[in-house]
């Protein structure tokens, strides 16, 4: 009996975990690939950055925004220091007569989330119409800026998700980080081609001054050290769900790195799954269970087969429906991203991902874990 209910759980969560990729799939082909053609625009925009002790990497993220063939009497620059112990402040001060506008938090009191303070602070200082944020460890290209205004011009939304992909993978462990971090910007993509908007980066992100302002902008969200980016996206969901987009264009893409270590690849992952204890959409909250309890059931069937080889071919026909579907839907990501050789370590990723993931969904929800030389929570 206890073999029967195994099996039939097991093949009902891989069921749903099939057609749900295959609903995301659908979700990423609604999204029409955005050309952008405009060259005359009318929206004042301010990007905004919140460093701290990026020495090595402000500089490089400073030369590519001011390389942006957006027009310069439109864009400010605003970058926020966030108490940095190295040569962050002094690299972006050199950068003042280029138009680059320094800001410093001076917070004697202890917050769990200065980087919200930071956006706050620079938003409220802004002239801009569009918020643009980024991170100061990110590289554009020079079309980057005049792309995403374009789609804003053009289609109005309120608030514009745009792809983040790792660069530089110059190793096993970077390359797997590269098709995992693909997974989720599809992820974020595929809801909002559905209407369904559950996650976004906050490394490429724009919304209106004016909803940010309307909303209260992350006014009982500023508890939480992460969430300036999913968890203001499901504030505007909640009230304008027709209004949000996903800038699907090579163009508007941002690249960063993966990280070096195990140790802050999980540091960064655990910050990242902080967010979901936040989630209110109780739609969102079900499809991050639904995930975590599958790879759970895929696990404990696997231990079991182990023991009982009965279990061995319901297991193995899972697994394969369970790589097979994400291959079906990464190969979108990778071909968008120009990445389709990754797809060679797709099967490994998708096992070792059970076990990771249900970790992540545990020590992401309990405790605190450092971030930026900080405890937080």
């Amino acid at each position: 009996m206890a073999l029967v209910l195994i099996k039939f759980t097991l093949i009902l969560f891989t069921l749903l975990y099939f057609f749900l990729i295959l609903y995301l799939l659908k979700g990423w082909l609604r999204i029409n690939t955005f050309i952008s053609k405009k060259r005359t625009f009318t929206t004042k925009v301010s990007i905004l950055i919140a460093a701290r002790d990026e020495e090595e990497n402000i500089k490089g993220t400073i030369e590519a925004l001011l390389a942006q063939d957006y027009p310069k009497e439109l864009l400010e620059i605003i970058i926020v220091d966030d108490h940095s112990s190295d040569k962050t402040a002094d690299i972006i001060k050199s950068y003042a007569t280029e138009g680059v506008r320094l800001l410093s938090l001076n917070e004697s009191k202890g917050l769990n989330s200065y980087k919200k303070k930071a956006i706050t602070n620079a938003i409220n200082l802004s002239t801009g119409e569009l918020m643009v944020a980024t991170d100061a460890d990110c590289q554009m290209g020079a079309r980057w800026l005049s792309t995403i205004v374009c789609l804003y011009e053009e289609e109005k939304p309120f608030l514009i998700s745009s792809p983040v992909i790792y660069f530089k993978d110059d190793s096993t462990f970077k390359k797997l980080q590269t098709l995992e971090f693909l997974y989720l910007i599809g992820l974020g993509a595929a809801t909002i081609g559905n209407q369904r908007a559950s996650t976004c980066n906050g490394a490429n992100l724009a919304y209106k001054k004016e909803v940010f302002l309307e909303l209260g902008g992350f006014q009982g969200i500023d508890d939480l050290a992460s969430g300036d980016d999913e968890l203001f996206l499901h504030k505007v969901a909640e009230k304008y769900p027709e209004k949000i987009a996903f800038c699907k264009a090579k163009d508007a893409v941002v690249y960063t790195e993966a990280k070096e270590t195990l140790s802050a690849f999980i540091s960064q992952r655990k910050r990242w799954a902080s967010k979901s204890t936040h989630y209110k959409k109780k739609s969102i909250i079900i499809l991050g269970v639904s995930v975590w309890l599958f790879n759970v059931i895929l696990l404990l069937s696997t231990i079991v087969a182990v023991f009982n080889p009965q279990l061995w071919g319901f297991v193995s026909i899972c697994l394969a429906a369970k790589i097979i579907v994400e291959l079906v839907f990464m190969s979108q990501m990778t071909e968008f991203a120009n990445r389709s050789s990754l797809l060679f370590y797709l099967p490994f990723l998708s096992v070792l991902h059970i076990i990771y993931l249900i970790y992540i969904g545990i020590a992401g929800n309990s405790g605190k874990y450092q971030w930026k030389g900080r405890m937080v929570r």
